[in-house]
């Protein structure tokens, strides 16, 4: 075990991964000589060489339509966006081929490809810089979702997703780069997509959360004890496709379920979430599924964005609610 930070992490997993598979090859602006804006792939140019961790022009549908070439060349390619809101302009890529090539072909151009970019606020950087788009991709058939939470579970998540077959987006919290050092196993290491990672356990509430609103949950969960409530904590991980029985168990080892999702509340994951919950478990529940979620307006400028994002306080007072319903 070495102790990482997320970035490192992140690193550590492109590093191998290039050693691994002669046939992956890294894709964005700016990944080269200045190591992306993040530094994600610090030192790999100078390591693998400018054929394979490529400097592209500014344009995102341009690097996707690029990646999509790529596969079906039989290659792997790794398309680093800088800004989550930058991936709007690559939707036509994203929508139209490369979440269709393996169904449009019947399986024969299967687009082996992962689409990593930073996501959520927290930063205090400018607009179009903290979107929280998962729930777009999560729409798209056939792409799966990933966004880790840890920094072992940013290698691991991400060397699966490298080494699947079908394209995947990978959301990295930016919150969560350099914000604190963890344990992640030395060498290869593969967390499978698609699992909930459980955090803690306990009795009388759920709290499902993901990305960096799991440290949210986890701190309300800490906050709970002192009142003698016991809050079992899951990491969704994976958001397309949903792990399904293990959201439903999480569920029923409560009867009280709190998702917390960044995002705004129309129409995202944590929606998705509470109705299978409700399809599923209803009998199981004590109390109506309380969200707590970004609001429906454009992530807000840095001043006021701790206004925005989903804390502490709010979803205490969203637990008190279950418990008391």
């Amino acid at each position: 075990m070495s102790e990482m930070l997320f970035v490192e992490a992140l690193t550590s997993a492109l590093r191998e991964e290039l050693e691994r598979n002669p046939k992956l090859v890294l894709l964005g602006e700016d990944i080269g000589r200045n190591g992306g804006v993040f530094r994600v792939t610090q030192g790999l140019q100078a390591r693998f060489g400018a054929e394979r961790v490529v400097d592209t022009p500014v344009s995102e549908a341009g690097i996707v339509g690029a990646a999509v070439g790529l596969c079906l060349a039989r290659m792997r390619p790794v398309c680093e966006i800088q800004f989550d809101a930058f991936s709007y302009p690559a939707l036509n890529q994203i929508i139209t081929h490369v979440g269709r090539y393996r169904w449009r072909t019947r399986g024969t151009a299967p687009m082996p490809m992962v689409i990593r970019m930073p996501c959520g606020g927290g930063v205090r950087a400018p607009e179009l810089h903290s979107d929280s788009p998962e729930a777009y991709f999560c729409h798209t058939p056939g792409l799966t979702v990933v966004m880790p939470s840890t920094p072992a579970d940013a290698k691991g998540l991400l060397t699966a997703a490298m080494r699947s077959p079908d394209p995947v987006i990978f959301l990295e919290p930016k919150k969560l780069y350099r914000h604190l050092r963890a344990e992640v196993p030395d060498g290869e290491h593969v967390t499978p997509l698609g699992g909930v990672r459980t955090v803690r356990e306990g009795g009388d509430v759920t709290l499902i959360a993901w990305g960096a609103m799991v440290e949210v949950a986890s701190a309300t969960a800490d906050a709970l004890a002192q009142e003698g409530v016991s809050a079992h904590v899951c990491d969704v991980r994976t958001l397309s496709p949903l792990d399904e029985e293990g959201l439903l168990a999480a569920a029923r080892a409560t009867g009280r379920v709190v998702i917390i999702q960044e995002a705004p509340r129309t129409c995202g994951v944590a929606s998705e979430i509470a109705a299978l919950l409700a399809e599923h478990a209803m009998y199981d529940l004590k109390a109506p599924i309380q969200r707590v979620t970004g609001f429906d307006v454009p992530h807000p400028y840095f001043s006021i964005e701790h206004h925005h994002r989903p804390d502490n306080a709010r979803v205490l007072a969203a637990v008190h609610a279950t418990l008391e319903a």
